[in-house]
């Protein structure tokens, strides 16, 4: 590359690397705080929840790649552009599809990163999420011990322990069973000391030395039963809704090349659904390479102004958020049509085609100005 060209590229890639972490950033705190509310409330450590928020960091990334690209072109051609480099350079003879072929390589680094994520690291990222969410949503012992609180691990069951010692005994415990309504039995169970204890795929809570209750809900009757040692299951407290193991986020390209609709089927879905999910790993990173050239063609068209290039950056965003839209408007069609798949390919195409034509209105010499006499002519 020409040392113009390796400037150019240069300064791309630091902003892109500046917009990039401070768009993963804030996009992964917004979703990191949701995630620590609902592990730490189910009484997860703190090493699930920097493992959970580690696991969504992929998909974060490929979600601001395109717009870490787009600001990056707007911000430097701007830049060029105020300290009249690109000026000096067309004044040089650089044509505006010269300036472009730095833009044009910058596109394709960002492609070549978001190639990576979405048919790699993604799938196994959000794979490996999924399973991780079915162990926790199956582990009872972690939404139960919690000390000194109430806990609701489903509706209509009521928790409390009031401390946990090292070697972990439960004391002062609290169970409350209403599930089965005003029409059934309302049980409560209270016990000085109790323990957890794993047999098998179930959990149980054995309790000692405490009273159980039972109210009938309907005549108001009350039974109290004193115990020594009482065993109470309570794998069924926690009611966890049936999660699907499988979703097309998680197969691998390959697997969906060869046969998309075993792929559909195996997550329960749909062969347009399959399409979709294929086919847009791979207009992704066209889409990178769009918007990198239209934030830097868009900024070339027009003459200088005392107000800036905000139009142009105003043109550029807007025609990014019409690829957007066009996006949003080809997946019906693909989910209900499996075989209109080439649809999604339209937004990314049409993107480098704007441009191109941006490129191409740029490169077009400006008409000359209206000569005007130097003084006006006075008829005789």
């Amino acid at each position: 590359m020409a040392r113009f060209d390796r400037y150019i590229l240069s300064q791309l890639m630091v902003l892109f690397g500046f917009f990039s972490l401070v768009l993963v950033s804030v996009y992964w705190i917004n979703r990191a705080v949701k995630l620590f509310d609902v592990l730490i409330g189910e009484g997860q450590t703190a090493w699930v929840f920097a493992e959970f928020t580690a696991l969504t960091l992929p998909n974060v990334i490929r979600l601001v790649l395109p717009v870490a690209g787009f600001a990056a072109a707007i911000y430097v051609t701007n830049r060029l552009n105020t300290e009249s480099e690109l000026t000096v350079m067309q004044a040089t003879g650089f044509s505006p599809w010269r300036l472009a072929r730095p833009v044009a390589v910058f596109g394709l680094i960002v492609a070549g990163m978001m190639t990576v994520l979405t048919h790699l690291l993604v799938p196994m990222s959000t794979a490996q999420l999924k399973e991780r969410e079915i162990e926790i949503s199956r582990n009872v012992t972690a939404k139960l011990l919690t000390e000194g609180a109430f806990l609701h691990p489903s509706p209509w069951v009521t928790f409390y322990i009031r401390e946990i010692t090292p070697e972990g005994a439960l004391r002062d415990v609290f169970l409350s069973d209403r599930r089965r309504g005003t029409e059934g039995t309302t049980y409560t169970y209270t016990a000085r000391e109790a323990f957890l204890v794993r047999d098998g795929d179930s959990s149980k809570l054995v309790m000692i030395d405490g009273l159980s209750q039972a109210l009938n809900n309907q005549t108001g009757r009350l039974i109290s039963t004193h115990f020594d040692d009482f065993s109470y299951d309570i794998s069924s407290l926690v009611g966890t809704a049936p999660i699907q193991p499988f979703r097309l986020e998680h197969a691998a390209t390959l697997d969906l090349l060869r046969d998309p609709a075993a792929e559909a089927e195996r997550a329960g879905s749909t062969l347009g659904r399959a399409m979709e999910q294929l086919h847009l790993r791979f207009t992704q990173p066209l889409l990178c390479v769009a918007a990198a050239l239209i934030g830097f063609s868009s900024l070339l068209v027009g003459g200088f102004s005392r107000f800036g290039v905000w139009k142009q950056i105003v043109g550029a965003i807007f025609l990014l958020v019409s690829l957007k839209l066009v996006e949003g408007f080809v997946t019906d069609p693909v989910l209900a049509e499996p075989d209109r798949w080439p649809l999604l390919y339209l937004p990314p195409v049409a993107g480098i085609c704007a441009a191109v034509v941006l490129l191409w209105l740029a490169a077009r010499p400006r008409r000359s100005r209206r000569a005007f006499p130097l003084q006006d002519e006075v008829p005789a």
